[in-house]
C-alpha cells in the first residue's frame, strides 16, 4: 500500500506519523471538555463534533473515552474508518463540512484514551527473557521450563496506567541486597523502564478464545512503558512474581493505532523451538514490523537514543497472549490492556531496558552528556517512539514519555 493523499497537507509528509493511512484515535481537551478525536498530520479531528452534525456514523464519540466506540464492535470500527478515509481524502466533497472540526495538535491536551478495565503484562520477548534469566540463573537455565510453551504474565494495576507526559515519582519499597542481613525501607535505586507494546481489547468475551478469535477482539495498539523498580522486584518476586515493583506507573502513548492500520505490516513469528499446543498455535502472520526506540534526556541535557529494536522480535503475539489469558474462562472486558513485555533484540543497543543495557549495573551505559547510567536518575526523561514504515508513509504512535521525579520524603516518618 502507498501513501493515501489527503487535503490536509501535513498528512502527506512521508516522514510524518499520522497520514490518512493511519487515523489513530485518542481523547483530547481544547478547554471545552474531553472528546474523541483522530490524528491526521499535525491536526486533531473532532469526532464528537462530526458525530453531532451527522457527518460520521454515531459511535459514542461524545464521551470522554474510546470505550463506547470499541464496544460498538468491528462493524462500527470499519464504517467509521471508511467514512473518515473518504471525507479526508484529496478532493473529498465533504471538505468544507469537516474543516471546521480540525484543531492543531499543539493547541490541545491529550488525555488517557480509554478507561483501562484491567492490565495484564506478559513476558513475551525471547531476547529479554534470555538476558534476564542469564543474569540471575546463568545461561543454562535462562528460560523457565514453561517459557517456550506458553506466554508468561502477571496481573498489574489498571489504576497505575497513565498518559504520556505524566511525571513518575521514584517509589519507596522494601529492599534487601545480597549482603544485607535484614531488609530496609528506602527509595528504589534501580528504577528502570521496559519498552513494550500494549494491545487494547475492543470486544468482551466470557470463555476460551482461539488465537484468531482473540486477534479479532483486539481494537488497536499503543506504546507502553512498564516502569519497574528492579531492587524492590528482586526481594519480593519469589514465589508469586512482581507486585509493588511494577505498581508505580505504566505509561502509554496518547494515540491508539488501530489493528486495521497495521494490517500491511504483519509478519511471521520466529521459528518455534517447541511446538505450541493447538489452542496457541500460529494462525498466520500475527506479529508486526514496527521500528521502536527509546531516548533518554538527562535534566539540563540533550535527548539521546539509547535503544533501537523492532516489535517483530516478540516470540508470542498479542493475540496469543489474549488467547492464553482466556483459557481459564477468565472474562475479558472492553478496555483491557495487554502488555507484551519488554521487546529486546539480539544486540546490546537493541535491549529494551536499562537492566539489560547495563547488564544489571555491571556495564554502565555511557551517555554523550549526563555521564553514565546503570539505572534511571532523578530528572531523567525517558521517551518511547515507534512507527511502521510503508511505501512513502509511516504509521506512528506519538511519544510515550515520562520524567522521573525524586522520591517523597519518608512517608512514614
Amino acid at each position: 500500500m502507498t501513501l493515501m493523499k489527503s487535503w490536509v497537507e501535513s498528512a502527506n509528509d512521508p516522514d510524518g506519523w499520522f497520514p490518512l493511512n493511519n487515523l489513530p484515535y485518542g481523547v483530547f481537551d481544547d478547554g471545552k471538555g474531553p472528546r474523541t478525536g483522530a490524528a491526521l498530520g499535525d491536526k486533531v479531528l473532532d469526532l464528537a463534533a462530526l458525530e453531532e452534525q451527522g457527518t460520521v456514523p454515531a459511535a459514542g464519540f461524545r464521551g470522554g473515552s474510546l470505550n463506547a466506540f470499541m464496544a460498538a464492535g468491528p462493524g462500527s470500527w470499519e464504517r467509521v474508518r471508511n467514512a473518515l478515509t473518504r471525507m479526508l481524502a484529496d478532493g473529498a466533497e465533504e471538505r468544507d463540512r469537516v474543516a471546521g472540526a480540525l484543531h492543531h495538535q499543539s493547541d490541545v491536551t491529550m488525555l488517557l484514551p480509554f478507561v483501562v478495565s484491567e492490565f495484564t503484562d506478559f513476558y513475551a520477548g525471547r531476547h529479554h527473557a534470555s538476558n534476564v534469566g542469564t543474569m540471575f540463573r546463568g545461561p543454562e537455565n535462562a528460560l523457565p521450563p514453561n517459557w517456550l510453551h506458553m506466554p508468561i504474565g502477571y496481573n498489574g494495576r489498571a489504576s497505575s496506567v497513565v498518559i504520556s507526559g505524566t511525571d513518575v515519582r521514584r517509589p519507596w519499597g522494601q529492599l534487601k541486597g545480597p549482603n544485607d542481613e535484614v531488609p530496609r525501607f528506602a527509595p528504589s535505586r534501580r528504577f528502570d523502564i521496559e519498552l513494550e507494546m500494549g494491545a487494547i481489547v475492543g470486544q468482551p468475551s466470557d470463555g476460551p478464545l482461539g488465537v484468531a478469535e482473540a486477534d479479532a477482539n483486539i481494537f488497536g495498539y499503543v506504546l507502553l512503558n512498564d516502569w519497574s523498580a528492579r531492587d524492590i522486584q528482586a526481594w519480593e518476586y519469589q514465589p508469586l512474581g512482581p507486585f509493588q515493583a511494577k505498581a508505580t506507573a505504566t505509561s502509554i502513548s496518547p494515540w491508539v493505532v488501530t489493528k486495521a492500520a497495521l494490517e500491511p505490516f504483519r509478519c511471521n513469528p520466529p521459528r518455534r523451538e517447541k511446538e505450541l499446543l493447538p489452542h496457541l498455535r500460529d494462525v498466520g502472520p500475527m506479529l508486526h514490523d514496527i521500528e521502536l526506540e527509546v531516548t533518554l534526556e538527562p535534566e539540563g541535557g540533550t535527548e539521546e537514543t539509547i535503544v533501537r529494536t523492532n516489535s517483530r522480535e516478540l516470540y508470542y503475539s498479542s493475540a496469543q497472549q489474549l488467547a492464553h489469558h482466556a483459557t481459564s474462562g477468565c472474562p475479558m472486558r472492553v478496555g483491557d490492556l495487554i502488555g507484551t513485555g519488554t521487546i529486546s533484540g539480539p544486540e546490546r543497543g537493541s535491549r529494551g531496558s536499562l537492566l539489560e543495557l547495563s547488564w544489571g549495573g555491571k556495564e554502565p551505559l555511557e551517555l554523550a552528556q549526563g555521564g553514565a547510567r546503570s539505572f534511571i536518575e532523578d530528572g531523567d526523561r525517558l521517551t518511547l517512539r515507534g512507527f511502521a514504515q510503508g511505501d512513502g508513509y509511516r504509521i506512528g504512535f506519538g511519544d510515550c514519555t515520562g520524567k522521573v521525579l525524586p522520591a517523597l520524603e519518608d512517608p512514614y516518618s
